[in-house]
């Protein structure tokens, strides 16, 4: 007989598993200095975190097609097993290359946690009980936001920095019982045709691109014969690839997905969107420890209200999208996004600490209210056999915005500093080295001379990365304003409900209780 899924088993497991991948982030974040300190290679330091971005942007649309093919539990627990390989040979690491490389196998397990738990949640639950789903999952991220930067500080400072990576074995194990234990699928089994053309030239199209942006006007030239190339290689890899799938049976990203108007309009707005976010994350700690002079620990610690306000704006639009429209919630998001950008574009070395931490709560709140909608939207515009593959797109969306944004943005700071440097030492070079310069109370051992033009160069610098954000947010917000109005969206989402009638109950087997029935 067979055996119906424990929805609030499995809810739970996908909760763990979210907070698996949420934590790894801000807990790297937090010992980045000392991993650095024990490992040396100051220089590769950002290929940390590019690394395992990239290779969860390039594995996620893969994982989506291989759940609609496969089905969702086993390919989850693929990713979850690479993910936790991943993090025992990081904390294992003894030099920052094999860091490096250790970080890209725990994105290749990450591209799967991501997408397939969204798309689990969105077979589970129903039109406005997944919306509310969907907000409490936010919530999860919030929590991992608190938690990361003490528990990061906790093992830093009490035990070692290996074990930020550590951690993340039991808790991986824990997700996997629970989803075996839980999650039962009737599925059809059927022989398939994987896409590996696909994928490979998927692969190495967005490596090229990545590789490229990550590195030109820094390690080469951007006019230099290998950037050029790197971009040549992209382009005719895109274009092969695209060819691919439109002609290929059971393609690994369906290019008829992106014809559909909300999955179009809310991947562009998600990849803005997350360009603005890794911005914030990344240079606002920066801004407070260099420039303000505030420890490793309080930088993380300012973070932390984004984490208040995001899974509380998720919580509200969950419940209310259904009643006051998802496309409202949305430009809501948006308006907040774009305001919380504003203001952290006028902060000065003079301003006071509480600016930074209400800017954190507004653009929280401004990625609570725009994204919420975007993964129900998407979800409620398939039917269940384009399920994976649809929620996997706006998650690698999501991933690649980050992605370009560490290049863009990263590429934009290090102009602004060579330009502010040249001007601030009449064009010559700066004495010592200013890369060692910057480092947080690297200044303190130099002239006050010296430290306040590299404190002042630095908050120029920055500054200019905060003015491409609020840019970055404005065209975030006129994308939203493209969203169908949601009695488009009602209407569009019955057609797909009438066209695949009883599809959840048919894949993903769970019987409602007596009293929900």
């Amino acid at each position: 007989m067979h055996r119906h899924t424990n929805r609030p088993m499995v809810t739970v497991a996908m909760m763990v598993a979210i907070l698996l991948v949420a934590i790894d982030v801000t807990v790297v974040s937090t010992a980045m200095p000392r991993i650095v300190g024990d490992l040396s290679g100051i220089q590769l330091m950002s290929w940390v975190f590019a690394i395992y971005t990239l290779t969860t942007s390039v594995t996620t649309p893969i994982y989506g097609k291989l759940a609609d093919l496969f089905g969702r539990k086993i390919i989850f627990s693929i990713g979850v097993i690479l993910f936790l390989l991943g993090s025992m040979l990081s904390g294992a690491s003894h030099t920052m290359m094999q860091l490096i490389w250790f970080r890209a196998l725990q994105g290749v397990g990450a591209g799967a946690v991501m997408p397939i738990t969204f798309t689990i949640i969105g077979d589970l639950y129903p039109g406005e009980q997944r919306a509310k789903m969907q907000g409490l999952f936010s919530s999860v991220w919030g929590i991992a936001g608190i938690l990361g930067p003490l528990v990061g500080g906790f093992f830093v400072d009490y035990s070692s920095w290996r074990w930020i990576f550590y951690i993340n074995v039991p808790i991986g194990i824990i997700t996997l019982i629970l989803v075996w234990i839980g999650l039962h699928e009737r599925f059809e089994r059927r022989s398939h045709r994987i896409d590996y053309l696909g994928a490979a030239l998927f692969t190495v199209s967005m490596s090229s691109l990545l590789y490229a942006l990550l590195n030109g006007g820094q390690k080469y030239a951007w006019s230099s014969a290998t950037t050029l190339g790197l971009f040549a290689v992209a382009a005719v890899a895109l274009a092969l690839f695209l060819l691919v799938e439109a002609k290929f049976a059971e393609p690994m990203l369906p290019l008829g997905l992106f014809r559909i108007r909300i999955i179009s309009v809310s991947n562009l707005a998600s990849l803005l969107a997350s360009g603005a976010l890794i911005a914030s994350n990344v240079y606002l700690p920066m801004w407070i420890q260099t420039v303000l002079g505030h420890s490793a620990t309080g930088s993380g610690l300012t973070l932390m209200p984004m984490s208040i306000g995001w899974p509380v704006a998720a919580t509200l639009c969950g419940r209310l999208m259904y009643k006051v429209g998802s496309k409202f919630m949305s430009v809501l998001g948006g308006v907040f996004l774009m305001a919380g950008c504003a203001w952290l574009a006028t902060v000065q070395a003079s301003s006071p600490y509480w600016f930074l931490v209400v800017i954190m709560v507004v653009i929280g709140m401004g990625m609570g209210f725009s994204m919420t909608p975007f993964t129900v939207l998407i979800q409620s515009s398939v039917p269940w056999q384009k399920r994976g593959a649809a929620t996997a797109s706006n998650t690698f969306m999501r991933s690649l915005g980050q992605t370009i944004g560490i290049a863009v943005y990263g590429t934009l700071f290090n102009q602004a500093i060579a330009r502010h440097a040249a001007s601030a030492f009449g064009g010559k070079r700066p004495p010592g080295n200013l890369a060692q310069m910057l480092t947080p109370g690297a200044t303190v051992h130099i002239p006050a001379a010296i430290a306040d033009e590299v404190h002042k160069l630095l908050a120029s610098s920055i500054h200019d990365v905060f003015l491409a954000v609020l840019v970055t947010a404005v065209l975030t917000f006129l994308a939203i304003l493209v969203l169908p109005r949601h009695r488009t969206v009602l209407a569009q989402q019955a057609q797909v409900n009438e066209s695949a009638t009883g599809s959840t109950e048919r894949q993903t087997e769970w019987k409602p209780s007596p009293e929900r029935s």
